[in-house]
């Protein structure tokens, strides 16, 4: 079930991002270098195929917070918007280092007129953020900017796992209230 923030509908589903094609665009959890990688970028990359890479690699290195857009190659979406979510306990300070993945993915995505987005629970796998943290940081970063967007009209957190499915939906719900 879904909540509507200014006109923007944010939900939770759980899922594999790569098989998403009424999104048009998702988001890739990426590493400095914009390569393979393992977890949502390996998955990310492995769908796409090598063209990703390649079109990436003039892009990198970009730093915790920084998001960029390159086309979707082999996955059914439009785009991809790759953002490097900070290392928990190292890049600090982490919760700002997050929300600017966000805030810059959402900015990057409006001005490419993506009508919706979905997103990985950036940080939370192998960078060790603790999930229920990190879904307050994206959550409230989404609810803050959500009535500057213009274009995009749908956020979707595609969730791996049903724990992370379930620690998303409470903290949606205590955020907001329809």
């Amino acid at each position: 079930m879904g909540h509507k923030v200014a006109g923007v509908i944010i939900e939770n589903k759980q899922g594999d991002i790569t098989k998403q094609p009424d999104l048009t665009a998702i988001v890739n959890a990426a590493n400095a270098q914009l390569r393979m990688g393992g977890g949502v970028a390996g998955a990310i990359h492995r769908a796409a195929g090598p063209g990703l890479e390649e079109e990436t690699r003039a892009m990198a290195p970009i730093k915790p917070g920084e998001a960029v857009i390159s086309g979707g190659h082999k996955l059914p979406n439009k785009h991809v918007i790759h953002c490097l979510g900070p290392v928990y306990g190292q890049d600090k300070p982490e919760a700002e280092k997050l929300s600017n993945c966000y805030k810059n993915a959402l900015r990057i995505a409006d001005e490419n007129k993506v009508e919706s987005i979905g997103f990985p629970a950036i940080s939370t796998g192998v960078f060790g953020y603790p999930v229920k943290e990190a879904a307050q940081v994206a959550f409230q970063t989404i609810i803050k900017e959500a009535p500057q967007l213009k274009n995009v009209k749908t956020i979707k957190f595609i969730l791996f796992s049903n724990s992370d499915l379930e620690v998303h939906e409470e903290v949606l719900n205590e955020l907001v209230k329809d």
